[in-house]
């Protein structure tokens, strides 16, 4: 059961980067897996130790994921077709919970600026109906 789970995975789960889903498994694997248990002690002693591969480095400083900017343009799909592509399997299949929470600040932000001005449009128009009907009237 142990051995389904690479370095990788485990140091992304030290790092609270692997998708919520892969996570809850290992976590469940952790707590029926002394060998897993082993190796992710011994993942740790070695990252102690000052020891780090490419992999770890990249993610760690999350290398592979766009910037807010670059996330808000996805959003407003306003962006080439390979990088829109990119953007998806970022959020989708790896799942990068540190994009993905972005991701839902940004729609956030959208859809609160969509109600206000919605609401300003609205209380404008109300506001100008009344001029508009008396123009009618003469």
């Amino acid at each position: 059961m142990a051995e389904h789970f690479t370095d990788d995975e485990l140091l992304s789960w030290l790092d609270e980067q692997l998708p919520v889903d892969r996570l809850a498994e290992l976590e469940q694997s952790m707590r029926d897996s002394e060998t897993l248990r082993h190796r992710m002690a011994a993942l740790i002693r070695r990252r102690d130790q000052g020891e780090h591969s490419v992999g770890e480095i990249w993610r760690r400083n999350r290398l592979s994921c766009p910037d807010r900017e670059t996330l808000g343009s996805w959003l407003l799909e306003s962006l080439d077709e390979s990088l829109m592509s990119y953007i998806e399997f970022h959020l989708k299949t790896i799942g990068c919970r540190f994009c993905n929470a972005s991701l839902d600040e940004l729609e956030a932000a959208r859809s609160e600026v969509d109600s206000t001005s919605h609401q300003r449009r609205r209380r404008f128009f109300e506001s100008s109906a009344g001029l508009l009907r008396r123009d009618e009237d003469s």
